[in-house]
C-alpha cells in the first residue's frame, strides 16, 4: 500500500494547488471516514477519497453609519473575517468553528464607546451549544480563566482559580434528547475560550470540541453558536445554524 502526505493527495483529488489543499486541511474542513484530517503533512493512503465541507458565506445583518453586525461562519478566523472589511475596527472575536454575530465599528469614535461597553460587561452576549450530557437545572459557573499561547499564537485556556482572570457564564436549559442538551449560555465576561473551557469544567462538553470537549463523526464542527448580541440600543440576533438540529435537539 503506497502513502503520500495528505494535502498533495487531496490536491490532486480537487484539482487545486498543494497551499489551497493545506489551507483547507487547516481550515478543519477536510474529513475522512467522518473523521477531521488535521495534520496536512501526514501520510495517509493514496487511495483515500476527501470530503471537504464548504465554508458558508458572509452574511450582512445590520449597518448604519456607526457599526456593522455580521452573521460569521464556522471555520473562518475572525482575522479573516477583519480582512473582509479593511476600513472597519473589529469588536469582537469568535473561535474559527464558532458561528454567530460579529460587531465591526465604522468609526474610532464609536469604536472607543463600545469597547468601554465591553470591557465593563455591559453587553449582552447569547450563545447557544449542543453539549454532552443532561443540563435540566440553570447552572452558574464563576470561575477563573487563564490564557496562555504557544510560539505561533495558538490559545489554550483552562480553570485557574490562582492565576485565572475572572469570568462567569450562565447556562440555561434548552432541549434535552437522550444523554445529550441544547443549552442557552449568558457571558458576563469574553476570556479566551471561555463557553468551551466552562462548559467542559462543569462536565458538560461542547460536542464536536476536539480541544475541550467531545469529539463527534457525525459532527464537523464546535457546536457553539453566538446567537444575540446587544449593546447600547441596537439588538442583533442571528439564526442557529442546520448543525444545531443535530440529535432530534429542536
Amino acid at each position: 500500500m503506497e502513502y503520500d502526505k495528505a494535502y498533495k493527495l487531496l490536491a490532486k483529488q480537487e484539482n487545486i494547488s498543494n497551499s489551497k489543499a493545506k489551507e483547507l486541511i487547516d481550515k478543519g474542513l477536510v474529513r475522512v471516514g467522518g473523521r477531521k484530517v488535521s495534520i496536512a503533512r501526514g501520510e495517509i493512503k493514496t487511495n483515500t477519497k476527501f470530503n471537504v465541507k464548504d465554508v458558508e458565506p458572509i452574511r450582512m445583518i445590520f449597518q448604519d453609519e456607526d457599526i456593522v453586525a455580521v452573521d460569521k461562519p464556522a471555520f473562518l478566523t475572525a482575522d479573516e473575517i477583519s480582512r473582509k472589511f479593511p476600513d472597519y475596527f473589529l469588536l469582537n472575536r469568535l473561535d474559527k468553528e464558532t458561528s454567530g454575530v460579529m460587531l465591526f465599528a465604522k468609526n474610532e469614535a464609536f469604536q472607543s464607546k463600545a469597547i468601554k461597553e465591553f470591557k465593563h460587561n455591559r453587553v449582552y452576549k447569547e450563545y447557544v451549544a449542543v453539549v454532552e450530557g443532561k443540563v435540566i437545572d440553570e447552572i452558574e459557573i464563576d470561575k477563573p480563566i487563564l490564557t496562555t499561547r504557544d510560539r505561533k499564537g495558538s490559545a489554550r485556556s483552562k480553570v485557574d482559580s490562582k492565576n485565572g482572570k475572572p469570568a462567569k457564564s450562565t447556562i440555561y436549559p434548552m432541549f434535552v434528547e437522550g444523554n445529550k442538551s441544547k443549552v442557552k449560555v449568558i457571558i458576563d465576561t469574553g476570556r479566551t475560550h471561555q463557553i468551551r473551557v466552562h462548559l467542559n469544567s462543569a462536565g458538560y462538553p461542547i460536542i464536536g470540541d476536539s480541544v475541550y470537549g467531545k469529539p463527534s463523526s457525525n459532527v464537523t464542527r464546535v457546536l457553539l453558536h453566538s446567537k444575540r448580541t446587544k449593546i447600547f440600543d441596537y439588538d442583533f440576533e442571528s439564526k442557529e445554524p442546520k448543525e444545531f438540529r443535530v440529535f432530534g435537539l429542536n
